[in-house]
Parts: structure tokens; sequence; C-alpha cells
């Protein structure tokens, strides 16, 4: 096996550039990132995203974002096919957690990869399973509950409602990820309060629908039903997870069918969310 250290290979800060490669490699992982993602990641943690480079060439990746103080999101960890089991991956991944210290890190680990993260201390909370179709049109939000354009409700009220299933404050991320281009964010809004937060965006395969927070199912059937309506044509898919069993089951009523799993994994203790409201998560590579 070739030493890493004996070839030239070195891992540094990725550039905005370099964020639309991240996105090409997942596409070829068959992770379906979204068209516009990236230019709502990097701006989230500038120096979050890690290339290494074999003789200048990028070959390995993994993205490292903090939040506060307190909590980091892991993703994007890839390294090219041809290179992989040479020890190129290991040094990437040692650099990236390096970065998150001692910090409650999450990530959503691909099946083939989450026996390698517990072996470094990550434990599975929960798992997530996409769910891929095209959902029922027309399903209606329960009466006096609206559907608004999300870019109409008062940022902090947004802000605060996503606390509830994110375990750390993202407002930056947040108000870039309902303003992308290429996407559409609703709230449901019954009597001045939130009831419901849903973002979709177009990607290379199925738009993908996430973050999905609702207060009750009929309230997630119906941000579904609207925002596959906004689709060009062509599935939409949503990364379930099993900890609200409401939410599977909603994916099986709206006739969406399994396609792909991930397991959420932490270093630390499993963050305190609104669990029954939580329909969908938000993004693989920054939670």
């Amino acid at each position: 096996m070739p030493n890493p250290a004996e070839n030239d290979f070195a891992i540094a800060a990725a550039s905005a550039e370099d964020i639309a490669l991240l996105g090409a490699w997942a596409h070829e992982e068959g992770w379906n990132p979204g068209l516009t993602d990236g230019g709502v990641f990097f701006p989230t943690d500038p120096g979050g995203f890690l290339i290494g480079r074999l003789d200048g060439v990028p070959v390995t990746s993994v993205s490292v974002v903090r939040y506060g103080p307190g909590h980091g999101f892991l993703g994007f960890y890839m390294t090219r096919p041809h290179l992989r089991g040479q020890g190129y991956g290991l040094r990437t991944w040692q650099a990236g957690t390096a970065r998150l210290g001692d910090r409650n890190t999450g990530l959503d680990g691909v099946p083939a990869q989450q026996d390698n993260y517990r072996r470094s201390g990550f434990r599975t909370c929960w798992s997530n399973a996409r769910y891929e179709g095209t959902p029922p049109p027309d399903v209606a939000p329960p009466p006096g509950t609206a559907l608004v354009d999300a870019r109409s409700v008062p940022f902090a009220q947004l802000a605060a409602y996503d606390r509830r299933f994110f375990p750390a404050p993202r407002d930056g991320f947040l108000a870039a990820w309902i303003t992308a281009p290429r996407r559409t964010a609703l709230a449901a809004v019954r009597d001045g309060e939130l009831h419901g937060l849903a973002v979709v965006r177009e990607c290379r395969a199925a738009s993908r629908i996430g973050p999905l927070y609702a207060a009750s199912p009929q309230v997630a059937a119906a941000l579904v039903s609207a925002l596959a309506a906004t689709v060009p044509d062509g599935p939409v898919a949503i990364d379930v997870p099993d900890l609200n069993p409401a939410a599977v089951r909603l994916a099986g009523e709206l006739g969406l069918t399994p396609s792909f799993g991930t397991a959420r994994m932490y270093t630390g203790p499993q963050p305190v969310i609104d669990r029954a409201g939580y329909y969908g998560i938000t993004s693989l590579e920054l939670g």
C-alpha cells in the first residue's frame, strides 16, 4: 500500500469553486445533491470544507461545519474510487475531525461507512430513509391553516422554529437555504403561529424536500403536495427520520417508496429535538 506521506499529498480549505466539484462527486456517489446547494453551504462556514490534493489534483474531501461553540456537522467525506484504501481519505478525515475538536458532531452516514464512523467515536441515534415518488396533488391543509411563502414570515420566527429541530442556531444557513435560486420555501401558518416549514430544491435527479417540519401529518402532507406542484417535472424525494413513526407512515400514504438509507450519528449525546414534528431532514451534508 502506498504511503501518503511519501507522495505530494496536501489538505487545505476548499475554495468556493471547489464546492461545485464536491457536488459533482456527490452526484457520482448517488447522493443527488441540490443544483444550488454550494452557494448556501460555502458561506455557512467558509473554512469548513477541506480538499486533499495528490500532486495538485483533488482526490479527497470532507466538510466539517461549525455551528456555534458546541456543535458541528460532518459530510462530503469522499475519496476518488481509484485511490480508496490507500490512506488518503483517513488523513483527510483526521484533519476534518481535528477542526471540530470536542464539539458534539453529527453526520448522516451511508451503510458502507457506518462501522468506520463507530470506530471513530460516532454512535447511531436514528436512521433516515430517502422516500421518492410523486405525491397526490392538491392536498389541503387543515382548516384555519394557510400555506405561505416562507420568505414572507418574519425571519426571527423561522429561526426560532428551526431551533426546535436542530441543536444549534444556524441563522445564516437558514436564511440562505430558503432564498437560494431554484427552490421554493413554504410555511404553514395558523393564527400567526408557525405550524410547518418545508423547502424543495431542484436536484440532478428527484427534487428534494428538506427540511420538512410540521405540527401534524395533515400539515406535512399539504406542504409536500404544494411543493411537488412547483417542481417542473419528475418525482420528489424526502430523507425521512425513523424517530418519527408518523413521518414514515405518511411517506407510504403519499405513495413514496424508499430508495436510499443513512444513519444519523453523533459523537456525543443525542440532541433533544421535536421528534413529533420532524418529518424530513434538511441535508445530508450540513444537517
